[in-house]
């Protein structure tokens, strides 16, 4: 019996609208993951609501790093997400830097819908490409993989070919895993793909289009597949498990109505993250 798996988790907090932390701390904890935040700056809400108040947390990283090697705590993993700034993504490197053994993944949250986020300049998408380079597992979604590569979005949908080598490619900069996550694949619906560098493995998660994008919906399937992992899951059967639990939540708040500022309705439905469900509704890609 050694406890609970232990993942530090370096992103924001908003307290109204879900997203980062009030989504990750959830999910994680209902699957039996211990999650200690680093948060990276407090807003009062997400930036989709336009107006905010925010207070940035820069210095904070570097101390509660430091304050943890005093301690002498372990983590089994360090999860990265939403980055305001290249100094973040220098505290991030220090993170992975200082507990090797930890696995180290990274959401590189750059934008979507084929367009970068207002804060992400040339430069900082630069950055986040050095911080998925020495990740044992990246998630971007379609757009974020086109930035990283350096690639034109796609526009209309694309063939499997394509993403397998989209997935090497980008597995070839570091990562042993990658997923992309919103991919129209010309087989129909919205996809999510992997690849497992070690085992040559490529899969295959197709799901149903929902015509609304929600936020927190990225971090959503990260946290669930690294709690599907941290757990034992193989790499199918986590990417299986966290589009099966994202798409059931999206098509549930869609069900009701609810803007997309607001998030994910997840919390009715967190008891199933515990459920030992047998997943097998991935294919080969």
């Amino acid at each position: 019996m050694t406890g609970p798996k232990k993942v530090a988790a370096i992103h924001d907090i908003s307290g109204i609208g879900r997203c980062s932390l009030t989504v990750i701390i959830p999910v994680l904890s209902a699957m039996g993951v211990q999650v200690c935040p680093v948060p990276t700056a407090v807003l009062s809400a997400h930036t989709g609501y336009g107006e905010f108040v925010m207070r940035d947390l820069t210095d904070y990283i570097p101390a509660a790093l430091a304050h943890y090697k005093r301690l002498g705590t372990d983590f089994d993993c360090i999860y990265s997400g939403f980055l305001a700034s290249s100094e973040q993504i220098d505290h991030c490197l220090d993170f992975f830097a200082s507990f090797p053994q930890a696995l180290k993944v990274v959401d590189p949250v750059m934008g979507d819908n084929g367009k970068s986020y207002q804060t992400y300049t040339p430069q900082l998408c630069a950055r986040m490409s050095e911080l998925a380079a020495i990740a044992d597992i990246i998630t971007p979604n379609l757009t974020e993989a086109a930035i990283l590569l350096g690639e034109d979005f796609p526009e209309g949908t694309v063939d499997s070919a394509m993403m397998r080598s989209w997935l090497v490619r980008l597995s070839q900069k570091g990562p042993e895993i990658v997923v992309i996550t919103s991919v129209p694949l010309t087989s129909g619906g919205i996809c999510t793909v992997g690849y497992d560098r070690r085992r040559n493995s490529f899969w295959k998660i197709a799901g149903e289009y929902v015509p609304i994008s929600y936020s927190g919906s990225g971090d959503m399937f990260t946290s669930v597949l690294i709690g599907g992992i941290l757990g034992g899951d193989s790499l199918p059967i986590a990417m299986n498990r966290a589009a099966a639990f994202t798409q059931s939540t999206i098509k549930t708040t869609y069900s009701y109505g609810t803007h997309w500022t607001d998030g994910i309705m997840f919390e009715p439905q967190l008891y199933r993250l515990r459920a030992d469900r047998e997943l097998s509704d991935y294919t080969n890609l």
